[in-house]
Order: structure tokens, then C-alpha cells, then sequence
């Protein structure tokens, strides 16, 4: 028997989770046809999701069509719950991507074809709503072959697939058309082909709510799907965390190779005994180790790893199909499944000769802060389109946010501490911090930071949406009432210049001294890190011991307190004492060489804001061109030439997140309707106001004594500081670097 996982994904309100629904029915894999909006659909199993009527969590379904046993996954389809739905593609065989044809192609709708090409996904098409007024397929098909593919072919009806012409076509080596002018019919061994390796997307429409065009699209969903071959070494991928009604936390993950037992003993070492990075690295403080980290080794052996090596047993393997599960002694590869016992694991994470998941796609773009107490209201709009990389809707309402354009500052409610001082966890927000923890660790994107120099909780949402969700759910499972902040533009910090940076901390009876290299990384390409220093210089548990404070922090530059990001920092040099040097000597010795070596760079102004950017396609009116283009340069963007399509112009091009955050409900409003705008998060660069936003932030690196830049030295029996410019003339070891004097 065949098998194949196949996501759904949609825009909001395409309709997705009623298709689900109805192929579950017409399938015979549930008896009764539930409804979103009457609160019983089979894979809207959680109480939020029955009352808002939307899709917030991916959920699992197991659809038994003919000889192949289909998993279905049903993913978010609001742009707030973007992220949930990148980290289910990478576990997909197939997709089905589908289009409401009462409302066309959505720039959402592009973002997931985008996604879907950018993890190499298949796609099956449903074109949804066919019963709306005015539904046009022909013409849909026509612009989905425009913007996404010459690939989209209409399967429903009409001439039978193999026998067209234009499908043929699609295949740039010949050998399809040969076949079918010497056959006269393409094979389906050749379509199932074509389909996997993304030539061909058959299309098919119906209406799900009215249960038309379903079995037909069943039929053709196995017909055209190709059972993938899997190796036997043992191989899987974790995309989702979960706690399911007893607090028992779930590790939903898809076995890409061999299979898995009940007891099995899982590590996060590759099967070529390579560490891999854990998420649950134990860090100082509340702050939350950076997830996008990538590490490396050195040619001394000391490994790159996020700490230490972890081993853990399988207790229990489920089966989900909606809310209810089977126990499995075992899965085979290609099989999805849920595991209990594991609680090191982490979504994106690879076992066994898998690796782990690069960096995502849609990331949060805003930063809020969290307080304490239910809140009158959040100081959010209603239609936040400052997502992190999804769609931006212009047929949306609501008041523009006011949102400060500060990562750390002060939320405007007099929480904040300004006194240069770390603010101490209050039982109040050390309960908040657990429970957001437990929600980072189901959604690693949340990025739950705790502030010290100011007294705050900080998190990374997507929008408005997200913001309620998450309030409703403190409230739902841990019994805690909380509000937040304005949201607020999520800078970063960078290098342009490589610099030796020196920590040394030596309080009486103990000692520690590091030296680090800085230097500048590839833009998105993160932190690295790694050793230079001779094992001979340097013992390798005390390389390893600095590598992993290296790792377990989120360091902060030195221009707005935010945190740094496109290094690669490297240890150069160090020493210890064999009487006086303590594990946490090197941490304290570790953090302030960064800081230090980052105060010198940004003395000689070397230090980069960034900030980051929005790729857009902007769709309006032929008569309207001349105001779009004003506003775009007005915000700091710059666009492509315009396209013309008759009576509409188009423009593509980037522009900061800051200014085009609220940009869609401005076009709304001066095209009445008529224009759109579709926003994709592109990454960080330079910020365009850099100087603006540093004034406003006012952040003095000298007095966060969280992150101090200054060195502590020992003499006459007593520890005494020397401030960060001083240090290089104090310290112990020569580095040997020199372009730093």
C-alpha cells in the first residue's frame, strides 16, 4: 500500500479546513460532516479555534483513498500563524494549495507558492467556492499560470490529461511530447513524474462546502501521487511541539528513513557522530539562546554543539487522526507520528542522519512587550499587517498602530527601569516567564526575552491576531492574566570590521581571561562560531566551556541594545588557573570580551544598524501609478520598472518594515478598493534612519551592567574594574593580533 503526507494551506478563508472535511466524509473516514462555523469540524479540536472559526494549530488526519493511506495535515491559514505552517512544509510529499474563487489570488496565497517552491514541494490545486457568484476558473487558471507556473493545467473534466498537448509541453527535454505522438497518450507513470518534480500542478475545483468535485480530486490526489523510496539507515524530522490535556509533551515528527520503536533511544548526535544543536541549552538569566545560530568547529576537535550531548528515550508513539490517537509499537519511514518522552527536542530538528532545519522564511518583524494583568485593551490595531513575512491584505480596516520604532525601549507605562541597574524577576513575572517558556517551546519564533536594565518580558509576534491568541491562552492554560505593549520594530545589530575583543575577570581567588576575534558574516547569515586557539595555549574543556557561553546568551550591541547578528566570532586566545579559575570565571570573561571588542568598533564607527525589509508587489489602478511610486520613494524603497495589464500597473520592489508596515490600509483607502499590496519579510539591511533610531533609543552600552564592556582585574588581594578601552593595556595574553593598534 502507498502512502504520502500531504499538507493543505490556503489564505484565510479559502475555505481549507472544509475541504478537509469533505474529503474526510466522501473518503468514509468520518461518518458526519462537521462545519467551522458551527464549531464541530473534525480537525478543529482546540476550544479557540471552534470560537474564532479559524485554524491556529497544524492538526493530523488520516485519509484512506483507494490503495494509498493519505496523512493529511491542515495547516494556519492567517498570516499571524504563518511560521506554524513553514515548519509543517518541510515534511510534506505533497501540497494542496487552495484558492477561493470568490477571491482570487491573494497575496498570501503567492507567499505559499513562493514557500512551497522554496522547500520543493508538489502541488495539487483546489479551486475552491466554484458555486460563489462570479466564479471564473478559466480565468483563474489563467492567472495562476502568469504569476506561478505554465505548469497549473486543469484536470477537472474535460479532455483527459495524457491526450493534451500543452502538458507535454511543459517537459523542456522532448521526451514527454515524444511519448505522446507515439503513443498518443502520455502514461500516468510519466505524469505522477512530472507532477514530483514540480512541471505539472493539476488543478481541479469544486465546491467542498456543497461536497462537488471532491471525489474527483480524491481520484486524481491518487492517481498523480508517487510513492517516495526511503532509505533504511534511520532518519526524521521534528516539526512541531505540543502538550497535549495531561501536560505530556508531544514531538510530532516525520520518519524520513528506516524506523522507529517504542523505547527507542534518540540523541542529538548525526549517525556520523557529529553533534547537532539542542534547544534546550541551559543559558544565564531568562534570556533565551538565538535559535538561528549555526555553529562550527575547529580543526582542534572542539565542537560546535549548543551544549552538552543529550540521549532520550521513546515512551509512547501515537497516531492522530483528528483529536483522538492509536498507540503504534512502531513506524515505518514516511509515516507521521507524535512521540512522548522526548523533551529536548525542538520543530525543525533533525534525527539520525537528518540535519537540522535552516533558518525560516516568515519571521516576527515586531517586538512586544508583556505585562502583567488583563489590560484594558492591547495597544495594537485591529488589523496589525506588520507581519513577518506574510501577506499584507489591502481590503483591510482598522486605525493604524502608533507603535515606537525602538527594540528595548521602555513600553510608555513606567514599567520600564532606567536606572542602569538589573531589575529583579518579581514572583508575578517569574510565573509569566515559565509559562511563556512553555509557549516558546512549542513556537521557537516567540523569542520570550527578559529584559533586566529595564524590567520587561519581551516576545516576537507576527500581529494582532497572534497577540489575542496568545493572551487567551495564558489566561485558558496557565490561569494568568496578561496584556502587551505596542509593538515595536525589531532591530538588529551588525559589524563592518573585524576586532580583537578581551574580557578578563579576576575577583580575588578567581580568574579567567578570553580573547575573541570579531568579525563580520555574510548578511542572513547569523552568529558562527569556532576556535583558532592551540589546545597547547589553551586546555579544550576551557574552549569548550567559553564556546558554549558563546552560545547560550543572546549577546546585544552597543547601539540600541539590540541583539547582534551576521558574525562569526571566533576564540583567539585565553588562559586559566588550575587553582583559581571556576566554570563561571569564563562565562563573566566570555560575555565581556564581546562587549568590549564591539565598544571598539564602535569608537571607530564601525558598528551597523539594521533593520529589517519587506519585499512587495503592489497592484493599483493605471491612473493611481504616480501616487504609489511618490509614496514607495517617500518611505525609503525603491522599485523595478512598472508593468502595465491594461487598466492596473504594478510595482515590485523592497522598502523598510517601519514605513510600509501600515501601507496596505493607505492603498485601500486611495483606490478605493480596487489596489493591493502583498509584503514578504526579505531579510535585514542597513537601516535608512539609522541615526533617528538610535537618538530616540538612547541606549548607553556603559550603564547596562547586564551586558558591561568593562574587565575586572585583581591587585594587592582586591578586584578592581578597568574600563573596556583600558583593557588591552592590562590583559595577561598576547593574541599575536595586531590590526586592532
Amino acid at each position: 500500500m502507498g502512502q504520502a503526507v500531504v499538507g493543505i494551506a490556503a489564505h484565510v478563508d479559502a475555505g481549507k479546513t472544509t475541504l478537509c472535511e469533505a474529503m474526510l466524509y466522501r473518503a468514509g473516514d468520518i461518518r458526519r460532516l462537521g462545519r467551522v462555523d458551527h464549531g464541530d469540524a473534525f480537525l478543529d479540536t482546540d476550544a479557540m479555534e471552534k470560537r474564532r472559526g479559524i485554524t491556529i494549530f497544524s492538526k493530523q488526519a488520516l485519509l484512506q483513498q483507494g490503495d494509498v493511506e493519505f496523512t493529511l495535515l491542515d495547516t494556519p491559514g492567517h498570516v499571524d500563524f504563518s511560521a506554524e505552517m513553514e515548519r509543517t512544509l518541510r515534511v510534506l510529499d505533497y501540497a494542496i494549495l487552495v484558492v477561493g474563487a470568490n477571491d482570487g489570488l491573494q497575496g498570501y496565497t503567492e507567499t505559499l507558492w513562493r514557500l512551497l517552491a522554496r522547500y520543493n514541494v508538489p502541488v495539487f490545486i483546489f479551486i475552491n467556492k466554484m458555486d460563489a457568484a462570479g466564479a471564473d476558473k478559466t480565468g483563474l487558471i489563467a492567472q495562476m499560470q502568469q504569476r506561478f507556473s505554465e505548469g497549473c493545467v486543469d484536470f477537472a473534466g474535460g479532455a483527459e490529461p495524457g491526450e493534451q498537448e500543452e502538458v507535454a509541453l511543459l517537459d523542456d527535454s522532448g521526451t514527454t511530447m515524444d511519448e505522446l505522438l507515439d503513443s498518443g497518450k502520455i502514461s500516468d507513470d510519466t505524469l505522477r513524474s512530472m507532477v514530483a518534480k514540480r512541471q505539472l500542478f493539476p488543478c481541479y475545483s469544486g465546491s467542498a462546502l456543497k461536497l462537488e468535485g471532491i471525489d474527483e480530486f480524491l481520484a486524481g490526489l491518487e492517481r498523480f501521487t508517487k510513492q517516495r523510496d526511503y532509505p533504511s539507515e534511520f532518519g526524521a524530522r521534528v516539526y512541531k511541539i505540543s502538550h497535549d490535556g495531561q501536560g505530556n509533551r508531544l514531538t510530532w515528527l516525520k520518519v524520513t528513513g528506516g524506523t522507529l520503536k517504542v523505547k527507542a533511544m534518540l540523541t542529538n548526535v548525526h549517525n556520523d557522530g557529529s553533534e547537532k544543536s539542542d534547544a534546550a541549552s541551559k543559558n544565564s538569566g531568562y534570556n533565551a539562546p538565538d535559535k538561528s545560530v549555526s555553529h562550527d568547529g575547529d580543526a582542534n576537535g572542539v565542537a560546535g554543539s549548543d551544549s552538552e550531548i543529550w540521549q532520550e528515550k521513546v515512551d509512547q508513539i501515537r497516531r492522530y487522526s483528528g483529536a483522538k490517537f492509536e498507540l503504534a509499537d512502531e513506524v515505518a519511514a514516511g509515516d507521521v507520528c507524535a512521540v512522548t518522552g522526548l523533551t529536548r527536542t525542538f520543530p525543525g530538528q533533525g534525527l539520525g542522519f537528518e540535519s537540522d532545519a535552516g533558518e525560516s522564511v516568515l519571521q516576527p518583524v515586531l517586538t512586544y512587550t508583556v505585562l502583567p494583568g488583563a489590560g484594558i485593551a492591547s495597544n495594537v490595531s485591529v488589523q496589525d499587517t506588520s507581519n513577518a513575512g506574510g501577506a499584507e491584505d489591502s481590503h483591510a480596516s482598522g486605525e493604524k498602530s502608533k507603535a515606537k520604532n525602538a527594540s528595548d525601549g521602555s513600553d510608555g507605562s513606567g514599567v520600564g527601569n532606567n536606572s542602569g541597574k538589573p531589575a529583579e524577576v518579581t514572583p508575578e513575572l517569574h510565573k509569566i516567564l515559565v509559562a511563556l517558556r512553555t509557549l516558546e517551546d512549542e513556537d521557537p519564533a516567540l523569542h520570550v526575552r527578559w529584559v533586566a536594565r529595564l524590567g520587561e518580558i519581551h516576545v516576537q509576534l507576527m500581529g494582532a491576531v497572534q497577540v489575542e491568541i496568545i493572551t487567551q491562552m495564558m489566561h485558558d492554560r496557565f490561569g494568568i492574566d496578561v496584556h502587551f505593549g505596542p509593538g515595536g520594530i525589531l532591530y538588529r545589530e551588525t559589524i563592518t570590521a573585524p576586532v580583537e575583543g578581551i574580557g578578563h575577570f579576576e575577583p580575588l581567588r578567581h580568574y579567567a581571561e578570553v580573547h575573541l576575534l570579531l568579525e563580520p558574516g555574510e548578511p542572513g547569515s547569523g552568529l558562527r562560531f569556532g576556535s583558532r586557539c592551540s589546545l597547547d595555549d589553551l586546555d579544550r574543556n576551557w574552549q569548550r566551556a567559553i564556546l558554549a557561553h558563546l552560545r547560550e546568551r543572546e549577546h546585544l550591541g552597543v547601539l540600541t541594545g539590540s541583539p547582534i547578528t551576521d558574525m562569526r566570532i571566533s576564540l583567539v586566545a585565553g588562559r586559566g588557573h588550575e587553582k583559581h579559575t571556576e566554570g563561571g570565571d569564563f562565562r563573566e570573561a566570555t560575555y565581556r570580551a564581546v562587549r568590549q571588542g564591539l565598544m571598539e568598533l564602535k569608537a571607530r564607527g564601525e558598528c551597523r544598524l539594521l533593520e529589517p525589509w519587506y519585499s512587495f508587489r503592489l497592484e493599483v489602478p493605471q491612473d493611481m501609478l504616480g501616487r504609489a511610486m511618490a509614496d514607495i520613494q517617500r518611505m525609503s524603497g525603491s522599485f523595478d520598472a512598472p508593468k502595465s495589464d491594461g487598466d492596473y500597473a504594478e510595482l515590485k520592489g523592497r522598502a523598510p518594515v517601519s514605513e510600509m508596515r501600515d501601507y496596505s490600509m493607505d492603498v485601500n483607502a486611495y483606490t478605493h478598493g480596487r489596489g493591493s499590496l502583498t509584503c514578504v519579510f526579505a531579510g535585514y539591511q542597513p537601516c535608512h534612519n539609522a541615526d533617528q533610531v538610535i537618538k530616540q533609543t538612547a541606549y548607553d552600552p556603559e550603564t547596562d551592567l547586564e551586558n558591561t564592556p568593562d574587565s575586572v582585574f585583581c591587585a594587592h588581594g582586591a578586584g578592581y574594574t578597568v574600563k573596556w578601552n583600558k583593557v588591552p593595556d592590562f590583559a595577561h595574553v598576547d593574541s599575536g593580533l595586531s590590526f586592532n593598534n
